[in-house]
């Protein structure tokens, strides 16, 4: 069932990913050569505690830290260890919080160093392909308007999307209903209402789109070992068009 959130909570949930909004752009100025992904989630587990939100990964089936921290051919869901980010990583942050009851969920890739041209216009294009979704974020469209504005852009460069992994709505849960996939026929899937939130994702290969989950039973790569990118924005679907959340100001 997909719930259509009033208001007021809309706010509560603007709160929520204000922080994560908030500490990512903390994060991405510790982002260097030789700093190391345990380093950076402790730094998040802390601002996110100092700013009164609680860590929304961490203890979500099991998980035991605050960020994902997924570097290069690595899709999603890296966990945080002590290994010293290169010159040249990319390397995606997706960060959770909970505040009031209310998620916020938010991730970015981010070049670390100087990065080959290749993972340059990977980026690039994953960003775009994020807002391409946004766009189509309007009351009276549907889903996979949404859906489809990511997957054209994404192929029309030459990346593959991510099927196995997908976008999700949110609100009271990290996880809820519609699921979100970044690839889909326009004009299909349910009709978008003032009062959906969702969290937008987009995740591209510069291979294809095969992945697979490592021993760790957490992060996903993909199968040909080449670089994957994500980007995420949660927002509200609102009278006026996209509200996006998660941001700072």
């Amino acid at each position: 069932m997909i719930v259509l959130r009033s208001l007021k909570e809309i706010e509560k949930l603007r709160a929520s990913n204000r922080i994560v909004a908030v500490v990512m752009d903390q994060l991405k100025k510790a982002i260097q050569p030789g700093a190391t992904t345990l380093e950076l989630d402790e730094m998040a587990e802390k601002l996110v505690l100092d700013m009164g939100g609680v860590p929304a990964f961490k203890g979500y089936k099991g998980y035991k830290h605050t960020l994902c921290t997924s570097v290069n051919e690595q899709v999603v869901h890296g966990i945080p260890n002590k290994g010293k980010l290169r010159d040249g990583d990319i390397l995606s942050i997706d960060i959770g919080v909970k505040l009031d009851g209310y998620y916020g969920d938010h991730a970015v890739t981010v070049p670390v160093g100087r990065v080959s041209d290749d993972a340059k216009r990977l980026l690039k294009f994953c960003e775009e392909a994020l807002w391409k979704g946004i766009e189509k974020a309007h009351a009276g469209n549907r889903l996979f308007d949404v859906s489809n504005a990511i997957q054209v852009h994404a192929e029309s460069a030459g990346f593959s999307v991510v099927r196995v992994y997908v976008g999700h709505g949110i609100g009271t849960n990290l996880h809820e209903e519609p699921q979100v996939p970044n690839f889909g026929e326009p004009g299909t899937g349910p009709e978008l209402k003032p009062g959906m939130v969702m969290a937008i994702e987009p995740m591209l290969n510069i291979g294809n789109a095969d992945v697979k989950v490592l021993d760790d039973a957490w992060t996903v790569v993909t199968a040909d070992g080449k670089l994957s990118a994500h980007f995420e924005h949660s927002l509200a679907v609102s009278e006026n068009g996209p509200d996006i959340l998660s941001v700072a100001a």
